[in-house]
Formats: structure tokens, C-alpha cells, sequence
């Protein structure tokens, strides 16, 4: 990697741990003019720091495919966060909220190194492996029971470098989380 793609991705990650809240909206909203600007399309990124030392040794060779800038978090100590309710916080979907009008598509990108869901909950809670919930709890919410064995579930899976399209949403709020790392979560508003 050149030394100039590296500080544009060190930028871009930059700008994105300081967003926490974003709006989006059509084209005019900020650069009418851009190419980049797509009407109706909102992004979101899932985030995660594996040490692929330790995540793929007890998970298997190329489970975890992290490209860290000289930070990662060891398996046994993102089992220890969770465990302890104090999850790694770079675990995570960016932006936290979303406002969207309704039509809008979200397209969810992992950019981590290993795999997520986007799945729409009705309430926050725990996920299907019960060694990352706060005290290890076995309770698991429903829209995340079964794990990948339910359809439900595994069509909200997204793999390292692939995208999730969301469609039709109705107007409201909408909650959003991750199936695996339960603290992975996000609220998207639409108007």
C-alpha cells in the first residue's frame, strides 16, 4: 500500500470514529454536483479490530481477516469485555443512529475482519453466543434464536468485505443489531 492510500485510509477511519449521527438525504443536501452522490442510498459500516492470531487459531485459518493499523483486540479479551458488560467498542456499526427518508436503501458494508448481521430487532438484547453476552447470559432475543441455522438470521449475515441491502422500510424507528456482538447496535429513523 502507498503511503498516500494509507493516510487517506487512516482519514477516513478517522472521520468515521466521530460520527456518531448522520442524516441522509438527496443529493442537493450538501454537494449537488459530485459524482459520488447517489439518491436514496445511505451507508453504514460495520467495524471490528480481530487479531487474526487469535481469532483464527480457535476459529479456523482466514475466520478472522483483519488489515489492523497497529491495533487489534485478542479473542480472549473481547470474551473477557463482554463477558464483563464492558464489550470492545470497536465492535461496532458507524454511524450509531441514522435519519433516512422512507425509500432510502441502507447498504451495510463490513469493513471488519470478521462476519456480522444487520438483523432488525424490537428491542436490544442478547445474541446467539451466549460467551459474548454481559455475564455470558443464555437468554437470546428472537430475532436472533437459532443463529445461522435460521434462515431469518443467517439472511441478515454479512461476510468481510460484502454489503447488505435494506429495503421498504416503513416510516418509524427502526432497531438494528448484530446477531454475534450483541452490542454491535443502531437506530435508523425514518421520515
Amino acid at each position: 500500500m502507498t503511503k498516500v492510500a494509507a493516510l487517506i485510509l487512516l482519514a477516513g477511519c478517522g472521520i468515521l470514529a466521530g460520527a456518531t449521527h448522520a442524516r441522509a438525504g438527496g443529493p442537493s443536501d450538501h454537494f449537488p454536483n459530485f459524482p459520488g452522490n447517489s439518491p436514496g442510498i445511505a451507508q453504514v459500516v460495520a467495524l471490528d479490530e480481530c487479531d487474526p492470531t487469535t481469532f483464527n487459531a480457535a476459529e479456523g485459518p482466514d475466520f478472522c481477516k483483519n488489515i489492523a493499523l497497529g491495533y487489534s483486540t485478542t479473542l480472549a479479551n473481547l470474551l473477557a469485555g463482554a463477558e464483563a458488560g464492558t464489550p470492545d467498542p470497536g465492535w461496532d456499526f458507524e454511524p450509531d443512529t441514522l435519519v433516512i427518508n422512507q425509500g432510502t436503501t441502507v447498504v451495510v458494508v463490513d469493513q471488519g475482519g470478521e462476519p456480522h448481521t444487520f438483523t432488525e430487532v424490537k428491542a436490544f438484547g442478547n445474541g446467539f453466543l451466549p460467551p459474548l453476552n454481559p455475564g455470558s447470559a443464555a437468554s437470546v432475543i428472537p430475532e436472533c434464536a437459532g443463529g445461522f441455522g435460521s434462515v431469518a438470521v443467517a439472511k441478515t449475515r454479512i461476510l468481510q468485505g460484502s454489503q447488505l441491502n435494506i429495503t421498504g422500510l416503513s416510516k418509524g424507528k427502526h432497531l438494528f443489531q448484530c446477531c454475534i456482538h450483541p452490542w454491535m447496535r443502531m437506530e435508523v429513523d425514518v421520515q
